[in-house]
């Protein structure tokens, strides 16, 4: 596999006259944990869909583990796994058993089967509920039943779409270790996830959606300095967050903002000054590069009418 285990230039996707993907451009290096940020609705499942071969893309270059999603389909199939938002596995079945029946749908045989099936029990701490029915699970012991279900077969590759949605802090945070453990085993992840908190902890890159399009990607913390070096918020008496305002980090600034404060907010008001987080940038980008991206479109409109515009002129002339 090239450096890059995922290339996307130009996707391009749309249902009906929606369109959902709109020109992404991504690069995932090999070994490393990408996370992909964006709203509902932003594109985000579509996109795992595509890289997955689930979904056809309508225009532009998809390669996944060096392989073309349409050309090179069974190809990418056998370099991926994937882990969907909601798990997919047999109630009625114990876990024991929904293990081994994939494994011999991969084309293990009864006695690797079986040792697989113990070691993945192992791995993602379900020993003592593998002869139970799934329907008894907690919804933390699913979701790790399902990834490891996504692992039988060791693949270059792992898709999770908000693997840990739903999921209690302790069950999450345990979900947490074993993407850590994968990648430390040269896996390279990419997920999405409504957990902002979970992109920071996990992800060497971080690439935001909106409307469609990629409007950041950078480690967390060079999002995060985006954002700007502190922020102040305002509590009112009752310690409720009132407003939150970013600052350049330096000493003169956070002086400055905080004496034009003292002038605006009543006098009971109390101050927090902390780094950016996540949920800072999140909020920003998507905003604001929602708006760049509709004032980029509109210029190229009346650009385009403006081009018309001198032709029907140039023509009149001649």
């Amino acid at each position: 596999m090239s450096k890059f285990a995922i290339e996307v230039t130009g996707l391009r996707k749309k249902f009906g006259n929606q369109v959902v993907l709109n020109g992404i451009d991504i690069a995932v290096q090999a070994g490393t944990v990408y996370a992909l940020l964006g709203p509902n609705g932003a594109g985000k499942t579509t996109l795992i869909h595509i890289l997955s071969t689930l979904e056809t893309p309508d225009e532009g270059s998809v390669h996944v583990a060096g392989y073309d999603v349409i050309a090179e389909r069974n190809l990418v199939k056998r370099s991926i796994s994937l882990t969907g938002q909601f798990a997919a596995v047999d109630e009625m079945l114990t876990g024991e058993e929904n293990l081994r029946m994939i494994c011999r749908l991969s084309g293990l045989t009864a006695a690797e089967s079986r040792a697989r099936t113990d070691e993945l029990l192992k791995h993602f701490d379900l020993m003592s509920a593998a002869k139970k029915r799934v329907k008894t699970y907690s919804g933390g012991m699913c979701r790790r039943l399902d990834l490891a279900i996504s692992l039988v077969t060791i693949r270059p590759v792992l898709f999770l779409d908000e693997p840990t949605t739903g999921l209690d802090t302790i069950s999450r945070r345990a979900l947490w270790e074993i993407i850590l453990q994968l990648k430390e085993q040269g896996i390279t992840i990419f997920l999405t996830t409504q957990y902002l908190e979970e992109a920071d902890q996990l992800a060497d890159t971080i690439a935001v959606i909106a409307d469609g399009h990629v409007v950041a990607t950078g480690t967390p913390e060079e999002l995060k300095s985006r954002v700007g070096g502190e922020v102040i918020e305002l509590y009112n008496e009752k310690e409720e967050m009132i407003r939150a305002i970013s600052t350049t980090g330096s000493i003169q600034d956070i002086r400055q903002t905080l004496n034009d404060l003292a002038l605006q907010v009543p006098h009971e008001t109390r101050v927090s000054i902390r780094k950016p987080s996540m949920d800072d940038v999140f909020l920003a980008l998507t905003t604001k590069g929602t708006k760049d991206i509709k004032k980029t479109n509109e210029t190229k409109a009346m650009a385009s009418k403006g081009s018309e515009k001198a032709k029907k002129l140039e023509g009149s002339l001649l």
